[in-house]
């Protein structure tokens, strides 16, 4: 059963072409991917310790895969995962995740994370950048497409969503990500989309401010919440209007996007109260789903669940900002390894941490 788990995972990426020229091949590509996966289920960092990992579990390796000559050396590691075709590797991802999903429609939150180390500053290279897909009821990652820089999400955005599966979903994105075209692209995946509006459509956030101001109680479909811990009070206040005919009327004002499928506005009052002070914070969206209150609240709260249970495990259990992979395609095919291991983590049958589940792969 082990070998048949094994071999349906990498007959996935069997559409990745070896970069090495066939008379020089050592060791097969298969057997590679293999190793660099497990170590980093077992807590190896780096190509050095993939390759020690390996040699302590090469008899653990050969129950999946021959590996006659033994294990690869480091630089070897280095060198492929540096060369293999960085798009096509996070498409045999997708292809990958499509089958562990459920078909039940999920939230799906898009957001960008960059590696603060991948840069290389004698070559011009900025950090990776890589916009990720997050499915927070089934807490899987997606997908993912790297971008030179934060400010080109809005042109990694929708290869992304291309990619994905996206029948029923509801698709939420922060303010980068509100864009005509982008809300367009979900519609067409048959999906549901729930933008952030903020500063980047100043008029457009300035109406729908003061119409949530002037709005009265029979005409909003209203939920507060009250959440509390490490001496931290926040009292949510959400806000749902399903009258946006007088944004698509002939009263338009000049540099307004027309929003594709537009059926809600909704607001979030955040009231933050902690050592005696308090704050307040306002947030504004544009969804194309006709959302009650309730719903609206857990999509929001679900979008944040990609900061702290993708961006954070990433950086705090995988120690994603101390990579210091600059070269070529090595970065962006690192992470999709690391987006492998989570996956593969989560699944694993137990109640420990996710920290105590990569050390448990690693002693045994």
């Amino acid at each position: 059963m082990a070998g048949k788990a094994s071999g349906s995972l990498l007959d996935h990426f069997s559409a990745l072409e070896d970069p090495r020229q066939s008379w020089k091949v050592v060791y097969p590509l298969p057997e590679l991917l293999l190793l660099v996966l497990c170590a980093t289920l077992g807590g190896a960092e780096n190509f050095v310790e993939m390759e020690e990992w390996g040699a302590d579990r090469l008899d653990f390796l050969r129950r999946f895969l021959p590996y006659e000559r033994g294990i690869a050396s480091h630089d070897t590691l280095n060198d492929v995962m540096n060369a293999l075709d960085g798009e096509l590797f996070s498409a045999c991802f997708t292809a990958w995740v499509d089958e562990l999903r459920e078909a039940e429609p999920d939230i799906v939150a898009i957001d960008g994370k960059t590696s603060r180390r991948t840069h290389a500053r004698s070559q011009g290279r900025d950090p990776l950048h890589l916009v990720s897909a997050w499915a927070s009821r089934q807490r899987l990652v997606l997908g993912q497409q790297a971008c030179a820089a934060k400010s080109n999400e809005i042109t990694a955005i929708p290869l992304l969503l291309e990619r994905l599966a996206l029948t029923g979903a509801l698709v939420t994105i922060d303010a980068m990500g509100c864009q005509a075209k982008i809300a367009q692209t979900i519609l067409d995946k048959g999906a549901d989309y729930l933008l952030a509006v903020k500063d980047n459509w100043p008029t457009l956030c300035g109406e729908i401010e003061g119409y949530f101001a002037d709005a009265g109680d029979d005409t909003l479909d209203r939920l507060e919440t009250t959440d509390g811990d490490h001496g931290r009070i926040e009292v949510r206040r959400h806000a749902v209007s399903r009258d946006v005919a007088w944004l698509s009327t002939d009263r338009r004002f000049p540099g307004e996007p027309r929003f594709p499928g537009l059926k809600a506005i909704a607001m979030v009052e955040a009231e933050v109260e902690r050592q005696g002070k308090i704050s307040r914070e306002r947030r504004y969206f544009l969804s194309s789903a006709p959302l009650d209150a309730r719903l609206f609240a857990r999509a929001v709260r679900c979008h944040w669940h990609i900061e702290n249970r993708l961006h954070w495990v990433l950086d705090v259990v995988f120690h994603d900002d101390l990579s210091r992979l600059r070269s070529a395609c090595g970065p962006q095919n690192m992470a999709v390894v690391k987006h492998m291991a989570m996956n593969l983590i989560r699944n694993a049958p137990g109640k420990q941490s996710l920290t105590v589940r990569r050390k448990k792969a690693s002693w045994n």
